[in-house]
């Protein structure tokens, strides 16, 4: 176990995404306010923010809780993580018109394979 806390691997986390806190807080469902003191430590964290940091973001979690292990479970895909950044930019009817979109695009893909 390492001296950080798991506030301080948060930080590191978003810090090594490039993440400015407004987009790394707004993936995981918190408000501005509550994850800055959640990085600075005044705010603990629990098991729902390390599972959402876990999954939107693939960290490693046993490196979250304890710093063991490597910070990410994959080779991070920054294209997959760029997209996600993008998409909840976009108003509910555009999200889905990109859903759409997309369906299209694998059905497309299907079809060329065969």
């Amino acid at each position: 176990m390492d001296d950080e806390t798991i506030n301080e691997r948060i930080k590191k986390v978003r810090l090594h995404l490039q993440l400015p806190q407004a987009k790394f807080c707004k993936a995981i469902f918190l408000s501005n306010g509550h994850y800055a003191e959640l990085e600075i430590g005044k705010r603990k964290v629990n098991s729902r923010i390390i599972k959402l940091i876990a999954t939107i973001y693939h960290v490693n979690e046993t490196y979250l809780q304890t710093g063991e292990g490597v910070m990410f479970d994959e080779e991070l895909d920054l294209r997959l993580d760029r997209m996600i950044t993008l998409f909840q930019e976009f108003s509910p009817a555009y999200k889905d018109y990109i859903l759409q979109q997309i369906e299209l695009l694998k059905k497309l893909r299907r079809k060329t394979d065969e």
